[in-house]
């Protein structure tokens, strides 16, 4: 369901969503198809340093568990599956959207490890 469309919002939840949140990814992902080469290549490099930061302090905390394997494999399956979509070409939403939930993963863990 298209949240604009909620019928549940009153004009003022519309408009601020429109003003928003919702607008700023709007402009990112119009920015991100307008370059999408270039943007591609920077965004495997960043996303996977990040990545790559998260596992350091992740193993670094102390012995390896499930749980902390566990987190290490979403953060690798995370980061691979944005970098499969540049290489397979596919939408620039999805992969956008893939560069985004990488991201965040990322640095929740960086964050979570630092507390």
């Amino acid at each position: 369901m298209d949240v604009l469309n909620n019928p549940d919002l009153t004009h003022s939840d519309t408009q601020r969503m429109e003003n928003g949140p919702l607008k700023t990814y709007n402009n990112l992902l119009a920015e991100f198809k307008k370059g999408r080469m270039g943007y591609a290549a920077i965004a495997i490099i960043g996303q996977s340093c990040l990545g790559s930061v998260a596992v350091m302090l992740l193993l670094m905390h102390g012995r390896p568990t499930a749980v902390e394997m566990f987190v290490v494999f979403l953060i690798t399956i995370f980061c691979m599956a944005f970098n499969a979509s540049i290489l397979a070409q596919l939408k620039s939403k999805i992969a956008f959207n893939l560069l985004i939930l990488s991201v965040v993963f990322s640095c929740s863990v960086i964050v979570a490890y630092l507390v």
